[in-house]
């Protein structure tokens, strides 16, 4: 009889988990933290203060990034790490599961919008990527880079008349942004979510993939930087908003270049992780264990912070005065550390699960 696996292994180091893809949505979680709670200035190269601004937009794709490399471990076929798509029963009763999974991912955002807090929460626009993924998941990894590569040139240029379109409907418009998420419109954040789903599938455990996701995403990122200083074009042109390359612009630039941005940072961390260096960054890929309860805990502590200390929970500007940001990592860092070492599977994820598993059985 061989003796138990230590906690923390069990936890956070199990067979088939992927530490570096933890310590990346732990990133994202603390990158969209920024986002929110920080005045952060422009960026500018020379001014190493100023270098936070690259969480601005980045992070929220990243976190798109990431959900599509979460659906391909989650239908994969047993033991492969997300690089073969399950087949015959166990497909079906995946994406039964993803549908339900989006359906109360949708309705949590749903929820979060509810308490008034002055972010555009990301979670509505998930639920709807996810449906979109539901058709996909049995592509190949090089078809679904050319679907990602297609939508993400492609997509921008359609972006604006869906804007117009939204607006011109005025009442039933708005009601729409909120209910498709549109801050995050799904039109171009499908080319992240596709594209995370094509990194799983070209095998996230190969050095080679990992080197390929870093060296090709930092030169997409790059490309599109180099670009955006040589093409000027009035903001709002519509040839000006295609091109764009500000962040949550939607234009050609931001995808190419943010979109490159992510995968390079996931396999940077995953390369990362190969080394003893995981240990270290253990709380952090704690905190990426369980992304949906550090974020939905993020807007709720959000909410009541505010109610208690301002009277107002929409004053953004008065909350940030409170300078919450450290206060909410640390926080964060200890609960989700605390909770995986010695509970396990994220509260709300262990939810999500329980939820999906008793309406779609195996």
């Amino acid at each position: 009889m061989t003796a138990p696996r230590p906690l923390r292994a069990r936890t956070l180091d199990g067979d088939g988990r992927l530490a570096g893809v933890d310590l990346a949505r732990g990133l994202a979680v603390f990158g969209m933290f920024a986002a929110h709670l920080l005045v952060i200035p422009h960026f500018d190269a020379a001014q190493p203060a100023t270098w936070v601004d690259l969480v601005n937009g980045r992070s929220s794709i990243l976190f798109a990034t990431l959900a599509g490399v979460s659906i391909a471990l989650m239908t994969g076929a047993r033991a492969s790490a997300g690089s073969r798509p399950a087949t015959g029963r166990a497909l079906v009763v995946a994406r039964r599961r993803l549908v339900v999974r989006a359906a109360i991912i949708w309705g949590i955002g749903m929820l979060l919008n509810a308490t008034g807090v002055p972010v555009y929460v990301i979670l509505p626009a998930y639920g709807i990527l996810f449906l979109l993924a539901v058709p996909l998941l049995r592509l190949s990894a090089s078809t679904l880079w050319v679907l990602a590569a297609v939508i993400g040139v492609g997509a921008p240029w359609v972006l604006p008349l869906a804007d117009r379109a939204l607006v011109d409907a005025r009442a039933i418009g708005g009601d729409l942004v909120l209910l498709l998420g549109w801050h995050y419109p799904f039109l171009v954040w499908a080319a992240f979510l596709i594209a995370g789903l094509a990194a799983a599938r070209s095998d996230l455990r190969s050095a080679r993939t990992l080197v390929a996701l870093v060296v090709g995403g930092a030169a997409c990122a790059m490309a599109a930087a180099a670009a955006s200083t040589v093409i000027d074009l009035p903001e709002d042109s519509y040839l000006g908003r295609v091109l764009a390359d500000g962040a949550h612009s939607g234009g050609v630039l931001e995808t190419v270049g943010s979109g490159g941005f992510a995968l390079a940072v996931v396999g940077l961390c995953l390369l990362i992780c190969r080394t003893p260096a995981r240990i270290v960054l253990l709380p952090v890929r704690a905190v990426g264990s369980m992304p949906l309860t550090a974020y939905v805990g993020q807007i709720v502590a959000w909410a009541v912070w505010a109610s208690l200390a301002l009277g107002d929970v929409g004053d953004l500007s008065g909350f940030r005065a409170l300078q919450p940001f450290w206060p909410f990592v640390g926080a964060t860092l200890v609960f989700c550390t605390a909770w995986a070492l010695v509970v396990g599977r994220g509260p709300l994820e262990r939810a999500l699960a329980y939820a999906t598993r008793a309406v779609i059985r195996g």
